[in-house]
């Protein structure tokens, strides 16, 4: 029996994930395929490349600037010059690029340039183009029954699938791809349980967190992760009742 593992965005939140691989390990539980949202696909693409849960949550700890780290002051800024001149671009919204640079690195130490040279066992990587309203897959592995295979993407480096998936709107600008400019895998797959079965797991562990309330102290960051916590957790509920 093939096992699979779902693991659902939440920007600082995903280094949990790490503890669950370590979990996972200590009870002799042999994960066969991975996939990640967002923060999730930091730390599926991490594992899938052969790092220890332990190296993981290092990693995760080392990058969580970039990951979340934001000063909201001049986003609010852009956004007011932006409702009176469209022309006007926002500003203060994080590249991705040293994230992106970061696991190129990462991939570069275990042989790895594009996502298709990761071998020790299938990844899923969901993220969303905004131009299109649609979603794509990065993996190293196509679906044989898959109809739809130009969704699934293979020719691309590991720093810029992640970069793509973990690209959260009003935090980070999108990530221009070829002809594509994606955002956040989460607002249209949260947790990529589907995807993860299509790549042949017959059980799949879905690992998902609450997000976070919101009260009077919170920001507009808050907000805004919160809206698409909401709404990519409504879309894989509706998804896992289909199945």
């Amino acid at each position: 029996m093939k096992i699979g593992l779902a693991l659902s965005g939440g920007g600082i939140r995903g280094i949990a994930h790490a503890g669950v691989l370590k979990a996972l390990e200590e009870n002799n539980i042999k994960i066969d395929i991975i996939g990640g949202t967002s923060s999730g696909a930091l730390i599926a693409t991490l594992y899938a490349m052969g790092y220890s849960p332990y190296y993981i949550y290092t990693i995760f700890k080392r990058y969580s600037n970039d990951i979340v780290g934001i000063n909201a002051k001049p986003i609010i800024s852009g956004i007011n010059s932006f409702m009176f001149n469209k022309k006007t671009p926002i500003t203060g919204l994080k590249t991705g690029e040293n994230l992106e640079e970061a696991f190129d690195m990462l991939a570069s130490r275990k042989g790895i340039k594009t996502i298709k040279e990761i071998f020790k066992m299938p990844v899923v990587v969901p993220s969303v183009d905004i131009k299109e309203s649609k979603e794509y897959i990065f993996t190293n592995k196509i679906p044989v029954q898959a109809t739809d295979k130009d969704r699934y993407i293979t020719e691309i480096t590991v720093g810029k699938a992640v970069r793509a998936s973990s690209s959260f709107p009003a935090i980070f600008c999108p990530c221009e791809f070829k002809e594509h400019s994606f955002l956040d895998g989460g607002a249209l797959d949260n947790v990529p349980v589907e995807e993860v079965k299509k790549q042949g797991a017959d059980k799949v562990i879905a690992v998902n967190f609450k997000a976070d309330d919101i009260d009077e102290s919170s920001n507009i960051m808050d907000v805004v992760m919160r809206a698409i916590d909401i709404m990519g957790n409504k879309i894989s509920e509706e998804r896992f009742r289909e199945k």
